[in-house]
């Protein structure tokens, strides 16, 4: 008793009598003393050797860009507006038609009946006619306004197409990495929340232990009940997430990719961007934002449609060529004719069409550019609160690490001092659930770390698949399969 003080008394007693009472309690298969820590150290053994490699990230957005539906759908609507320029210069181009007819007629007059209008003459058409008629008509435009500004608003309408399609291919990168981030911190959740129980398990029994024996307070039984418990709910969530995730990058790419268990390794291998700071750094490049190039090619839309609008003031100008025969059985209504005519249309008068048109088309441009202002003040607000994600991001992540390395050193305390006899096993396992806590959240900010970085890429327009590939190399620098 010389190695125990007095305030040390009582706990070096309960000690002593939990590792001299194993054998009386050896049918409750109860872990106790050197069995105890010998499970642990099988834990720790067994935590790596299901390590499994990282689906590749860039490979499984190249499957979404083959797989996507709403991706396919936005292609084909694209190749459907592509159709509105030939379909402009048509209206530039000749217009060549044909006609044809036939026509039966029954005419009663003086020049085919005289007899029934009193006059002692022969007819001298007939009465009854068969006829064919056909007719081939050439008119092209010399001069019109609306139609040479309506191939413009052909072209404009395929930049907002295109800036479309650019918008859900972005979004689709985004979705699938937010998914392929979840399901590998589902996966490295569920190793640590695994663990945890297992210990949590050690500890709920060594509490049971020392209450059955009378040396124990039902309060820790309970709270270690209570904390197992939590860690069963967890795992439960962990795993509904991580099918959840697996489920959407199903749905995204076609395959379901194996992301297996997660192990990880040494937390403080993370090598990120520490200094978010310079934010007029990033606001200089929210003009490459897509959602605003998106807004400004509807501007260009809208005011290309305005000018259309307006060129119903003028006139326009039409040559007209056509070539008719006509074969009858009345001579007279035979014929054989070439027509060459330059026709000038001048619109006078629709009624106060025109006026309104023209102004309709002005409101829609100004609203089109007070939709490019909201823009650009909501990609500059998503830059910012990006930013500040960011930052908190690394602050926590920073304050974390420090924590577990803190924990770290604890949990080597206790385990030296169970051995010395100056700790109990439970506050071993307690040491271990507390760095199995602060691990797994250093695991969900380094997700949201990863996220917020990918969406600042977004917000700036910049988002490409070097930042695919970085999200990898961020997420397997603390696997333990990278090792």
């Amino acid at each position: 008793m010389s190695n125990c003080d007095q305030p040390r008394l009582a706990s070096c007693l309960l000690l002593g009598l939990l590792l001299s009472s194993a054998p009386l309690v050896a049918q409750e298969d109860v872990p106790a003393g050197e069995a105890a820590m010998g499970e642990l150290a099988e834990l720790d053994a067994s935590a790596g050797s299901d390590a499994s490699p990282l689906p590749s990230l860039p490979g499984l957005f190249e499957s979404a860009l083959r797989n996507d539906a709403d991706l396919a759908r936005q292609r084909l609507e694209l190749e459907a507006v592509e159709q509105e320029v030939p379909l402009a210069r048509s209206e530039l181009l000749p217009q060549l038609t044909a006609t044809g007819g036939y026509l039966y007629q029954d005419s009663t007059n003086v020049q085919t009946s005289p007899d029934d209008f009193g006059l002692d003459q022969q007819a001298i058409r007939p009465g009854e006619i068969d006829e064919q008629y056909w007719q081939v008509q050439l008119r092209q435009p010399l001069f019109s306004l609306e139609r040479w500004r309506g191939l413009d608003t052909a072209e404009s309408r395929i930049g907002v197409a295109e800036m479309e399609l650019a918008v859900v291919e972005r979004d689709l990168a985004l979705m699938v990495s937010e998914a392929y981030v979840n399901a590998y911190l589902g996966s490295g959740k569920l190793g640590l929340l695994e663990a945890q129980r297992e210990s949590l398990e050690l500890q709920v029994r060594q509490a049971q232990r020392a209450y059955d024996l009378g040396v124990g307070d039902r309060i820790n039984l309970l709270e270690a009940r209570s904390r197992l418990d939590q860690a069963i709910a967890d795992a439960v969530q962990a795993g509904n997430e991580y099918e959840d995730a697996l489920s959407e990058l199903e749905r995204l790419t076609g395959m379901l990719p194996d992301f297996g268990v997660q192990v990880l390794g040494d937390l403080s291998a993370v090598v990120m961007e520490r200094d978010w700071s310079d934010e007029q750094r990033w606001l200089r490049q929210v003009d490459q934002n897509l959602d605003l190039q998106r807004a400004l090619a509807e501007r260009k839309l809208r005011d290309s449609d305005t000018r259309v609008r307006r060129s119903g003031y003028f006139p326009e100008l039409n040559l007209n060529l056509s070539y008719s025969d006509r074969v009858s059985e009345d001579e007279l209504r035979e014929s054989e004719d070439y027509r060459a005519s330059v026709e000038l249309s001048m619109p006078l008068y629709r009624g106060g069409y025109t006026v309104a048109s023209v102004r309709q088309g002005e409101l829609r441009a100004e609203a089109s550019q007070r939709a490019v202002d909201n823009q650009r003040n909501l990609a500059a607000q998503e830059v910012r609160q990006r930013l500040r994600a960011l930052n908190g991001n690394v602050r926590r992540l920073e304050a974390l690490g420090q924590a577990i390395e803190s924990s770290d050193l604890f949990l080597e305390a206790a385990e030296r001092g169970e051995q010395l006899g100056l700790r109990d096993l439970v506050d071993v396992l307690d040491a271990r659930a507390s760095l199995y806590d602060q691990r797994i959240q250093f695991v969900d900010t380094l997700g949201s770390y990863v996220l917020d970085r990918l969406a600042l890429n977004s917000a700036i327009g910049d988002l490409g698949s070097d930042d695919l590939q970085e999200t990898m190399r961020l997420l397997d620098s603390i696997s333990d399969s990278s090792s």
